[in-house]
This record gives structure tokens, C-alpha cells and sequence, in this order.
């Protein structure tokens, strides 16, 4: 469950500009991203994804993935980073 990657992953991006700059860099295993967060914010991510290989798991809503994180705030995008 993509829930339990991200809740127990050691190292991870929160938010759409680590998250990117993880993909760009390489460093990202695993790409989640929120069904509800705008477009604009999460395509370009989802795009460079593609284009380095990167998986993407779409999940439910920005709350709950927040909350997989650790945050009390809702979350478009975060990553799992090879350790």
C-alpha cells in the first residue's frame, strides 16, 4: 500500500518543489501524487516521471496523504528517496 511506503519511508520529499527537485536529481523511487491537487502543480512532476522512469501512484485525496506523511496539512505530491 502506497500509504505505508511513504508513512515508513526513512528519507522522503513533502510538497511539489522537493518533490521535483528530487525527480530532477534522481533521487526519487516513488512519486505519489493527489487525485484532488490542481493540475498545474502536479503534471509537470508527472511528466518528468515519465520521462526518468519514475513510478507514480496516484492516491485518494490531499488529506490523507498528508497524514501518511506526518503533517497536519494536506499534501499534493511527496516521494520515497533512494537511500
Amino acid at each position: 500500500m502506497p500509504y505505508e511506503r511513504i508513512s515508513k519511508a526513512q528519507k522522503k520529499t513533502v510538497g511539489a518543489k522537493q518533490t521535483a527537485k528530487a525527480v530532477d536529481k534522481g533521487r526519487a523511487k516513488l512519486v505519489l501524487v493527489a487525485r484532488d491537487a490542481d493540475r498545474h502543480v502536479i503534471n509537470p512532476i508527472i511528466n518528468a516521471c515519465k520521462e526518468k522512469g519514475i513510478d507514480v501512484v496516484e492516491i485518494d485525496n490531499m488529506k490523507k496523504l498528508g497524514k501518511a506523511c506526518g503533517i497536519e496539512v494536506r499534501c499534493a505530491v511527496a516521494a520515497v528517496i533512494k537511500e
